[in-house]
């Protein structure tokens, strides 16, 4: 009787686990598309506040190369880079570089940079900077990140390209200098790299233009 008690419990168990494991393996099956869709849509919702659909008619979330620049774009890994055209002729890329120079770590961005090297918007991904010290790089909570768009490499120029604190055009904030200098420089950096790499970043469908070890 002892054996067979605990072999109808075995038994039993094996079913529920069975059970269980198919249940979780349905729900995360469902949810795995979903979640996929509403990353594309936050991604794509992004990409448009900075390069807006009127100026350009390609999804931008597939027109994608990657590219390597350490020194320009703040990672050794590969950084994507999302294209935008109108008619199929060049508008705007979108870099997503990292500042690896932020005061609590990389701090991750979205440049927008228009065909002719001006810059059409900047937004922060993320970021572990000090709440409350690092906010205002993020565009709910202040319009500091709006001071990037319309800039270009010659507008300030080297020398403005740079926090108030170390002789350049844009704000720091109160009690905090080394988060918006960070950004200031990826930004700066991504300017640089796209006025070397221009027309490479908008003819290659693959590869890594200008790619550096």
């Amino acid at each position: 009787m002892i054996v067979r008690h605990m072999l109808t419990t075995a038994v039993v168990l094996s079913i529920f686990a069975i059970v269980g494991t198919g249940l979780v393996a349905f729900t995360y099956t469902k949810t795995e598309n979903r979640i996929a869709i509403n990353a594309r849509e936050a991604l794509v919702r992004k990409l448009n506040a900075m390069v807006p659909p009127s100026i350009h008619d390609n999804d931008m979330a597939t027109d994608t190369i990657t590219v390597t620049s350490k020194e320009l774009l703040g990672s050794a890994k590969p950084v994507t880079v999302y294209r935008a055209r109108q008619g199929g002729n060049p508008v705007a890329v979108i870099f997503s570089p990292v500042a690896p120079d932020g005061y609590s770590g990389n701090i991750t961005l979205l440049v927008a940079i228009g065909y002719q090297g001006n810059i059409l918007g900047v937004r922060v991904v993320s970021h572990r900077e000090t709440p409350g010290l690092g906010d205002p790089i993020e565009i709910e909570r202040s319009n500091w990140i709006e001071g990037f768009t319309g800039r270009t490499l010659s507008n300030p120029g080297d020398l403005g390209w740079h926090v108030r604190r170390d002789g350049g055009e844009f704000d720091q904030f109160t009690g905090a200098t080394i988060t918006p200098r960070a950004v200031v420089k990826a930004a700066y950096n991504s300017l640089q790299y796209f006025e070397s790499h221009r027309d490479e970043l908008f003819a290659s469908s693959t590869g890594a233009p200008g790619e550096q070890p």
